[in-house]
């Protein structure tokens, strides 16, 4: 089928060269205009010709188009991207958990980035560094995990048991 589609194609392109071609030979005049229109007729008649063909038969567009390797996944690049949105969310939400006062706290994000769509699993939040500063609102531990678990809510949708912390 391809092949016919092909041939049919090149049958255009060689009439519409050789149509081309005795257009600059011919002189200016009245059979230069009827040679024209043979020609134009010609080229209506190679393009319709097939017509008939595809009607009679089923004709099948997945035989011309293959669709099943059309579209091919980089996986190098998806992997890439997903490893900078990670890495950008993780050092977001550092600076957000810093601008509240907890300093040296680090934020790990389990995921999986070989994937198209990044799917978060679980945030450890390790805080066996912890500073707590003067502008800080909370002392405690307690509310300062449930104070910094709101600020990982914020920027990702998961069930607050899925952050976990390392003191």
């Amino acid at each position: 089928m391809v092949s016919q589609i092909s041939s049919w194609i090149m049958s255009i392109a060689g009439i519409v060269c050789i149509s081309v071609i005795v257009e600059l030979i011919l002189p200016e005049g009245q059979l230069n205009k009827y040679i024209k229109g043979i020609f134009s007729f010609i080229i209506v008649l190679v393009i319709v010709m097939p017509i008939p063909k595809i009607i009679n038969s089923n004709f099948d567009f997945s035989s011309i188009f293959d669709y099943e390797n059309s579209v091919i996944v980089d996986e190098e690049y998806v992997y890439q991207l997903n490893l900078d949105k990670l890495n950008s969310l993780q050092e977001d939400i550092e600076h957000s958990i810093n601008k509240y006062g907890y300093e040296e706290v680090n934020v790990y994000i389990n995921c999986n980035i070989f994937q198209n769509k990044m799917d978060i699993k679980s945030i450890t939040v390790d805080l066996t560094n912890l500073v707590i500063t003067e502008n800080a609102e909370h002392k405690d531990i307690t509310k300062i995990k449930q104070h910094i678990a709101k600020i990982i809510l914020s920027y990702i949708s998961l069930n607050e048991e899925e952050i976990l912390y390392v003191s």
